[in-house]
């Protein structure tokens, strides 16, 4: 079995099934952060070596730093193969790939799993049913469209993660207020049309363009809906064979082949609109759900999607063939919220389908399974109504992400 080496570029703490599973395959593993997390707790057991950045932005400068170390660092260690473990390090992967030459997602398709604008056209371009949008660069195109189109509309950065820096708007002029506000940073957003409606997210593991292993979700209370307006996060996962959650997995398969995915995790979501019943594209990226979604779909499917990422990974760099995990077939859903206490005392939920709990400064949360979709459903109502009455605190969704 030949010995490769892995970058993983991690500058949010995270990833750490993936290095450990990484390591236990025989993977020298090497981590890529931000200074600010030096004394994160890593899984040191499983890392080879750290480096550092010391600014962990996507602007240029400090890409071109970033390069330039890896390259004095490459003089005396060899990379099979780069890993960007968060989406805020997608530019990052893809630009080590193409400088060095190393297989993997490039940066004109990385562009698909990371940018809002160039997945909404690549999702148009092939069809793909997505909400009206527009880039800003153009004034009288964005005029046109707002006039064109029905309210209210959505000004989005095209590469933050979640809710993070989403405007609504409701007129014309409310939302040239907004982009001019923008400033020089008006090209880097969108406007698209606000549709109401179900939103699910999937997770999924795809092989040769192909998702080998599926499952499906739908929010409660979306990423959107908390941020905004300070609710309670909850998600659950729809049965596997469901009419409803077979229709998002087809979209989804579409989705991906579209974009071009070869071998990755992914998260991507979707929206059936209420105004007509269809299924439109939201977004995708090339990782693993973040916000505690991959312990819920454990809890589910029995399946730790870092480390079946980390396995599939491997096999393609070894070029080997992977084997998908089987899917247990249980149900699970997921509550999070800030709460008001610095450490909150969740020693009253007793529930025996509690199977996952959080321990976080200033937030609570829960996962529970069962093979009863309706009896998950009953206590995440339950639990939101407690939650809201003994601990839920809300805070205003930052411009920008915090580490």
């Amino acid at each position: 079995m030949s010995q490769l080496s892995f970058l993983c570029i991690a500058t949010f703490f995270k990833g750490q099934e993936f290095m450990r599973t990484c390591k236990e395959l025989g993977n020298t593993v090497y981590l890529l952060t931000d200074q600010k997390l030096a004394n994160a707790d890593w899984p040191r057991e499983a890392i080879d070596e750290f480096f550092y950045l010391s600014s962990p932005s996507n602007e240029t400068q400090d890409l071109e730093q970033m390069i330039l170390g890896l390259s004095h660092v490459m003089r005396s260690r060899q990379i099979d193969r780069v890993v960007a473990l968060d989406d805020f390090d997608v530019e990052k992967g893809a630009l080590v790939r193409e400088t060095f030459r190393i297989d993997g997602m490039g940066q004109t398709t990385s562009r698909y799993f990371r940018d809002k604008l160039a997945m909404r056209m690549r999702a148009a371009a092939a069809g793909i049913r997505v909400p009206e949008f527009s880039a800003l660069f153009h004034d009288e195109t964005v005029t046109k469209f707002i006039q064109q189109t029905e309210g209210p509309w959505l000004i989005k950065p095209r590469s933050e993660a979640s809710a993070t820096g989403i405007k609504k708007v409701h007129s014309l002029d409310e939302a040239w207020s907004v982009i001019h506000g923008l400033g020089d940073r008006r090209y880097q957003y969108l406007i698209e049309s606000f549709k109401p409606g179900s939103v699910y997210h999937v997770d999924a593991l795809s092989v040769e363009g192909k998702a080998v292993f599926t499952r499906v979700s739908q929010y409660l209370a979306t990423p959107m809906e908390v941020s905004h307006g300070g609710g309670v996060f909850r998600t659950m996962t729809l049965p596997v064979d469901s009419l409803d959650g077979q229709a998002v997995q087809q979209f989804n398969n579409r989705v991906l082949k579209a974009f071009g995915m070869r071998y990755s995790a992914s998260h991507s979501e979707y929206i059936r609109c209420n105004h007509d019943g269809e299924l439109y594209f939201l977004e995708t990226s090339s990782r693993v759900g973040g916000a505690h979604i991959a312990e819920m779909v454990e809890a589910a499917s029995g399946v730790n999607l870092w480390r079946e990422w980390a396995k599939l990974e491997t096999a393609m760099a070894r070029k080997e063939h992977y084997v998908p995990p089987v899917d247990s077939g249980q149900q699970a859903g997921l509550i999070v919220s800030l709460a008001r206490q610095q450490w909150p005392d969740m020693g009253g939920f007793t529930d025996a389908e509690i199977y996952w709990r959080m321990n976080r400064e200033y937030h609570v949360g829960l996962i529970v399974q069962s093979d009863d979709r309706d009896r998950i459903r009953q206590l995440l109502d339950g639990y939101m109504h407690r939650i809201y009455q003994e601990f839920h605190a809300s805070a205003p969704v930052p411009d920008k992400p915090t580490n």
